[in-house]
């Protein structure tokens, strides 16, 4: 594995699903169960794509088995199962790092640059709406699943204040209305912190919004497109007459916008890292701490919990 990552294995609970998976993305093998890949001394790291629900039996068979693991966003169904996961990673001495993209492109950078250098002066107030129609997708309308807004798309909105605001939180206010399976259709978010900023986070699954972030402080704010997957950053100043465009900042192009937590995990990995700086452990937990406290006032409780 050193230096380089191959499309090895994959694995579905169908072999013929698995199958026409790596037939078309060019993988060498197809597994019809977990454990038979887990089997395989070849696969050095697993990226984990199944229902939130599941996130957290799979990751912990993956640790179990000695593979590093790349788990996607929701890390977990709540910050218990979390913790417990990377407890696990370390203790076996394996990487075990969220797979939330935005964490780990560049455009994460071109954000932190313009803001340490004093662009917009300190960060006062993050607003920030994610919203797609995607009730069709099964996994996300099924309680049993760990369905809703919030684990899916309301991760990223939390993320993006996160990288920008820090977590020291003096309170979260949240409320949502729910779908009629009982999950989370539409989230509203507030958070204030501690040194007088605050948020306003909107993450929706049942309609369409502009998907935009912004970033203000005294003397200007920074527009981000698509936060989910940022596309442009624009810098604007603050005067008397309005607002004035300073720059226009688009993000270097991608193979597909994974390579670069892949590229992340691989040099994690190679330096005999558990955690990866981009996306730390204790950050994970937290995240997971404020999506728990969303769903304690939102009044939704998985089955299982």
């Amino acid at each position: 594995m050193k230096g380089e990552v191959n499309a090895y294995a994959v694995a579905s609970r169908s072999l013929e699903k698995a199958e026409k998976f790596a037939a078309e993305c060019g993988f060498e093998k197809a597994y019809g169960s977990y454990e038979e890949m887990l089997a395989d001394p070849a696969v050095d790291l697993v990226y984990i794509a199944v229902p939130h629900s599941h996130h957290y039996e799979t990751t912990m068979a993956c640790l179990n088995a000695g593979k590093h693991v790349l788990c996607e966003k929701a890390f977990a169904v709540n910050e218990k199962q979390a913790r417990e996961m990377t407890d696990l990673a370390r203790s076996r001495g394996l990487l075990l790092t969220e797979a939330i993209w935005t964490r780990y492109q560049p455009a994460r950078r071109m954000i932190d640059d313009l803001i340490t250098g004093g662009a917009i002066g300190t960060p006062q107030v993050v607003s920030a709406n994610l919203d797609y129609n995607i009730t069709d997708k099964e996994r996300l309308v099924r309680p049993e699943l760990a369905g809703g807004a919030l684990l899916d798309v309301g991760v990223y909105v939390l993320n993006f204040a996160s990288m920008v605001m820090g977590n020291d939180i003096s309170r979260i206010v949240a409320s949502c209305v729910k779908y009629e399976t009982g999950v989370d259709a539409k989230d509203n978010i507030f958070i204030e912190y501690k040194n007088g900023g605050m948020a306003s986070l909107y993450a929706s699954m049942t309609d369409d919004a502009n998907r935009t972030g912004c970033i203000s402080g005294p003397k200007g704010y920074i527009e981000v497109s698509n936060i989910n997957n940022p596309q442009e950053i624009r810098l604007y100043e603050q005067d008397g007459n309005g607002s004035r465009l300073l720059k226009k900042m688009p993000v270097p192009e991608q193979i597909n916008g994974y390579e670069y937590e892949v590229r992340a995990a691989l040099a994690a990995i190679e330096a005999g890292q558990t955690e990866c700086a981009d996306m730390p452990h204790e950050e994970t937990l937290e995240i997971m701490r404020q999506m728990d406290e969303c769903r304690r006032q939102f009044g939704l409780v998985y089955p299982g919990e």
